[in-house]
């Protein structure tokens, strides 16, 4: 008897083509970005606290100042000191979080392009700025009324809308310069206490030295932005204003920004 010998040939069957999955659209990852500003304990408050503190200075304008002569200009400015201090804060807070509580891996991760998730930021900060003072307005605005309404005086509305766009401005200022420490540092508690340094401190030291130089009194919008920024919540802000606020936002916004964003790109994520 011979033996044979049959040789099998392997059967292969082919894998699908696994389909390369789309990418995240810029629309969520706002939606994401608008969602942790509220969804944290500490944004909660802090919105909160400046909607609180909108409502008492409001209160506090009506009973202490004199109704007859209080204007929206009054209002106006007595809200605005809650947005314009404590507000930023959620600026910085938005970028350093992610590397204090160690989200950033999960985050780019799920999106490597760390460009587009700052974008994110960048644009969530900037709409939580104009809506903040959409709220501020409207709670100067109510404040106005209910005081001509005590009063029996008609309403003195002696602020343009050229103006509020101006104090807008200056006020995302404030939200960016945030920002920008939230990139740089990217570390909580030292972008807050940076933007505090440079909301509270830096214009004491400023007035300080306008006082001794004369020098520093007539140039310190070059070097000195919230000097450059205090014209923009009066009318009338001049070409050289406008100039000087270009310069020191350059100086002091601008660039430490770039270099914070060429950092964070680079930087190692754990």
């Amino acid at each position: 008897m011979t033996a044979t010998t049959m040789e099998t040939t392997p059967v292969t069957t082919a894998r699908p083509e696994r389909s390369v999955p789309a990418p995240i659209p810029f629309t969520r990852l706002l939606d994401v970005e608008w969602r942790k500003m509220f969804d944290t304990r500490t944004g909660f408050w802090l919105l909160t606290g400046v909607g609180i503190l909108s409502l008492i200075a409001t209160a506090a304008t009506m009973i202490f100042g004199n109704r007859e002569t209080l204007t929206y200009d009054d209002f106006a400015a007595a809200v605005g000191i809650p947005v314009t201090v404590i507000l930023p804060v959620l600026g910085a807070l938005s970028v350093s979080s992610e590397w204090g509580q160690r989200t950033s891996l999960t985050t780019f991760t799920l999106v490597p392009s760390r460009g587009r998730v700052i974008q994110a930021k960048f644009l969530v900060i900037v709409a939580v700025g104009l809506a903040s003072l959409a709220v501020a307005f409207g709670a100067g605005a109510i404040g106005n009324l209910v005081n001509a309404g005590i009063a029996g005086v008609t309403p003195d509305w002696n602020i343009s809308l050229g103006t509020l766009s101006q104090i807008a401005l200056a006020d995302e200022i404030n939200m960016l310069m945030a920002f920008m420490l939230g990139v740089l540092l990217r570390n909580s508690p030292g972008a807050v206490v940076g933007y505090f340094v440079y909301a509270l401190v830096l214009p004491g030291v400023s007035g300080a030295l306008a006082d001794a130089q004369q020098w520093w009194m007539d140039n310190a919008g070059w070097f000195d932005l919230r000097t450059a920024t205090i014209p923009l919540y009066d009318a009338g802000v001049t070409g050289e204003q406008w100039a000087q606020l270009g310069v020191s936002t350059l100086i002091w916004l601008v660039l430490p920004l770039a270099i914070g964003l060429r950092m964070l790109m680079r930087s190692e994520v754990k």
